[in-house]
């Protein structure tokens, strides 16, 4: 127990003489991990490696950027190496929160295995479900998915969970912001007892901490570095407001990019979906290269806007915090928060994503009046003082007062607008579409008219029975008309009995078991 405790503070005087060729991946392996220009592993991937390989469990306990994606990626497909899957069961199970990560760890399997021969499943939302039910029939070595669509295959009876031999659990506590541990625990008695669970949080809240108690086995606790902590290669800067209005905050937005040095490339982190797409909107009418990136998205869309990122195709990401965790973006220079997050922790999650593997990055804060107590309680949480920034051009007054600038602040409530009408331009266009579909009503009266002179009426042209009397009232007393021998047939109808509908099958005779008794 001693020495599981002190490995972590070992680990980073070990690491400058540890490769990956101490490590104890197959030839294979190695060799697509130097062809991806790798040669020294990350803390995190020192030390759990060869746990991993050993068929340990391992509770692992990193931030983002500590390469900790690898640390079972690798030892995975040397494990898969051996065996074949079978149709619906897979044989390891990999958990993510969001589709991005879920795809980026997808990617990550493609690159390192590509000299083993496995075959994969990516189960996410915004994909059809027959595409992916086709891939599981198939059977598959790895199945990468969110929990809501892995537990819908489940429930349709595609999949059968009882074949998974190593479990990973990716980005525990954004599991739980985001409310899937009912859902994780369910996957987890879905699993056999005897599996290899790997389990990976930044952080270890109460709720955390009792599901590793209740579903690893003696896991091996591995700690890249100090829980919520910032990267000490980010320059972080504050830049307070002097009102909390959306065209303050946006004018100041505009004037911290001008002012924050030579931007290579940025995120804007907001923390409403309506937010993101109505900064984006703003920068874009102000000449910024900038494009939006949340949930509501089409999955398209966002992968999409994510590779026009990733090669500097687009310089400015305005996003969510569903880009906040553990995408693989190694050369961001600059991240804006156009306001703080509403979790201390999401700010240490939010500015890992610059500073990555030993480069430099450079963070700016938004912080209005009304923002002070979160502010406060994320430098509480980093445990420094954040630098106020000099930023030349930030508005000296509420530009959304109506006092100032003739109340111009209604800019913000006409981009909100906009954003609405976009929303909705789907739901329009069915409508119009319907409107546009001609019906009976349309035709013209004379047209109608002429047609009932050209011919005798026929049958559809009846009133509706709504329109007419009640069901219970006799055929006698309706007019008859002279069809020819359609009419004849309905003639010969039993007539409807006054105290309601007559017995039918049976002609005039009644059955004696039929007739009152008296």
């Amino acid at each position: 127990m001693s020495s599981e405790n002190s490995a972590p503070e070992s680990a980073p005087e070990a690491q400058p003489q540890t490769t990956f060729d101490d490590l104890g991946l197959s030839a294979e392996t190695l060799r697509a991990v130097k062809e991806g220009g790798y040669n020294t592993p990350t803390p995190i991937q020192a030390q759990a490696i060869p746990e991993v390989l050993k068929g340990r469990d391992i509770l692992g306990i990193a931030q983002t950027g500590t390469g900790k994606t690898a640390a079972f990626t690798l030892p995975m497909i040397d494990i898969l190496a051996a065996g074949r899957a079978r149709a619906r069961m897979p044989r390891t199970l990999i958990l993510e929160p969001t589709r991005e990560l879920a795809a980026q760890v997808a990617e990550g399997f493609d690159k390192y295995g590509k000299y083993q021969k496995l075959t994969k499943a990516l189960l996410i939302g915004g994909v059809s479900f027959g595409d992916q039910d086709a891939l599981l029939a198939r059977g598959v070595d790895v199945l990468i998915a969110t929990p809501g669509r892995l537990l819908d295959h489940f429930e349709r009876g595609k999949l059968l969970l009882t074949g998974v031999q190593v479990m990973v659990v990716d980005e525990a506590d954004r599991m739980l912001d985001m409310g899937f541990i009912p859902d994780i625990e369910r996957i987890f008695k879905l699993t056999p007892f005897t599996r290899q669970t790997l389990f990976f949080s930044a952080t270890m809240p109460p709720e955390i901490t009792r599901l590793t108690e209740a579903f690893l086995s003696s896991p091996k606790r591995i700690e890249a570095t100090r829980p919520a902590t910032t990267a000490t290669t980010i320059t972080q800067k504050v830049v307070m407001l002097p009102g909390g209005d959306p065209r303050t905050r946006r004018a100041a937005l505009r004037a911290t990019i001008n002012g924050s040095g030579e931007v290579k490339n940025g995120i804007i982190f907001c923390n409403r979906k309506t937010d993101v797409d109505v900064v984006a909107l703003s920068l874009k009418r102000h000449g910024y290269n900038a494009a939006p990136l949340h949930g509501d998205l089409d999955q398209s869309l966002r992968t999409k806007t994510l590779d026009r990122f990733r090669s500097n195709d687009l310089q400015y990401l305005v996003a969510s915090d569903v880009a906040a965790r553990g995408l693989d973006i190694p050369d961001v220079s600059h991240v804006f928060n156009y306001e703080p997050p509403r979790s201390p922790d999401d700010y240490v999650h939010r500015i890992g994503r610059t500073g990555r593997a030993g480069r430099l990055g450079a963070s700016f804060t938004l912080v209005g009046p009304a923002d002070k107590k979160s502010w406060d309680a994320i430098e509480k949480l980093t445990g420094k003082t954040i630098e106020k920034a000099e930023i030349e051009g930030l508005p000296e007054a509420s530009l959304g007062d109506p006092r100032d600038s003739g109340g111009r602040g209604r800019r913000a409530e006409e981009l909100k607008k906009e954003h609405s009408k976009r929303l909705s331009e789907k739901k329009q266009r069915y409508q119009k579409r319907d409107e546009d579909r001609p019906t009976a009503s349309t035709e013209p009266v004379e047209r109608t008219e002429a047609k009932s002179e050209a011919r005798p009426p026929q049958r559809d042209e009846r009133p509706r029975r709504s329109e007419t009397e009640p069901r219970g009232e006799k055929r006698e007393e309706r007019p008859r008309r002279n069809d020819g021998p359609r009419n004849e047939q309905r003639e010969r109808r039993p007539p409807r009995n006054e105290n309601g509908p007559s017995v039918t099958g049976f002609g005039d005779s009644t059955p004696a078991f039929l007739k009152p008794k008296k």
